[in-house]
């Protein structure tokens, strides 16, 4: 088995159909690059979800992040990114996304990206 970053995320069937039940991924070694300085980002990822009909595969999972470690991108553009990617693939009946930039300049940056049954009403206002 290779180790190559990939950005295909693999899923397989909910094992618990019908069952309400959390799936909790830390990921404490993510790199990217910064788009303005060209040096390293260093963060943590935590990504949360509630499965529908299908899970996320762990290792596909760990090679997609990997797929960033080169990649230029702001914090909050790659936060939005893993969470639509996340959302496309599997659907889920909740996600939160939490990006933890480690500190830059003195700044520590936290983005994090819930997904909310309620924006649908907030609509109509």
């Amino acid at each position: 088995m290779t180790s190559k970053a990939s950005r295909a995320l693999e899923t397989f069937p909910n094992p618990r159909p019908g069952r309400t039940y959390e799936v909790r991924f830390e990921c404490e070694e993510f790199t990217c690059v910064c788009p303005k300085t060209g040096l390293p980002d260093f963060a943590s990822f935590v990504i949360e979800y509630e499965p529908d009909e299908v899970c996320v595969e762990r290792v596909s999972l760990g090679k997609y992040l990997a797929s960033y470690r080169d990649e230029r991108y702001m914090h909050e553009a790659l936060t939005n990114q893993v969470f639509d990617d996340l959302m496309e693939v599997l659907s889920p009946t909740r996600l939160r996304v939490e990006g933890e930039f480690h500190e830059r300049g003195g700044i520590e940056t936290i983005v994090e990206v819930e997904s909310d049954d309620d924006d649908d009403e907030d609509d109509d206002d």
